[in-house]
């Protein structure tokens, strides 16, 4: 007797159950989002302290702008799910909001945008790939996302080098918190069995 393995369409049922979202997905992704929600408040404070530093030249304040940056790119990580990107960033944003953001509801746009280019990028590669290079380039785009908002709503008087100077700045404070970071804690995290839930604690993150 010959044993085949899963047809076309099983394996097309697997790819969708996989990609829908469960009760737990949705739960633990707004838990995670609102304790980095809380984390961004507690960094805008810390944005608004340290801009003084950087009066002389303002863009390399961007080396800062990492932090929020992650949610996206975490969540999307730990559930794998379309999506992903976008609630995490999303729910993170109003709470960061709700606890009293100095930027006010403009903070929500940015949560939006900053989930929303990971997402394509995520899109891009049909969400299968989960390595160390997608969560960079994804960390970028979202930073990228930011900057364009920055520069519109808050810096279109800077000079061109400094807008690059910026761009650059915080694509790579955004891939090195968002990216590289959220890599390095998906890995410290797997072996403790708390993502055993999710399809990132089930498979080993490969470089």
């Amino acid at each position: 007797m010959t044993t085949t393995g899963p047809t076309r369409s099983t394996r097309s049922t697997i790819s969708t159950d996989s990609r829908r979202w469960r009760t737990v997905d949705v739960v633990v992704a707004a838990v995670l989002a609102a304790a980095v929600g809380v984390v961004f408040w507690a960094w805008n404070l810390l944005w608004a302290a340290a801009s003084p530093a950087f009066e002389t030249v303002p863009p390399l304040q961007g080396i800062m702008y990492g932090v929020w940056l992650l949610p996206g790119v975490l969540g999307a990580f730990i559930l794998r799910k379309p999506g992903a990107a976008i609630y995490c960033s999303l729910v993170a944003s109003v709470v960061s909001a709700f606890l009293g953001s100095q930027w006010g509801l403009t903070v929500v746009w940015y949560g939006l945008l900053q989930g929303l280019a990971p997402e394509l990028v995520f899109l891009l590669t049909r969400y299968r790939s989960w390595r160390l290079v997608t969560g960079l380039v994804a960390a970028a785009a979202a930073g990228l996302a930011a900057v364009a908002l920055d520069l519109t709503l808050y810096y279109p008087e800077w000079p061109l080098d400094w807008k690059l100077a910026y761009a650059a700045l915080v694509a790579g404070s955004a891939a090195v918190v968002g990216g590289l970071g959220t890599w390095l804690l998906l890995k410290a995290l797997a072996p403790t069995g708390v993502l055993a839930p999710f399809p990132s604690g089930r498979e080993q993150v490969r470089v």
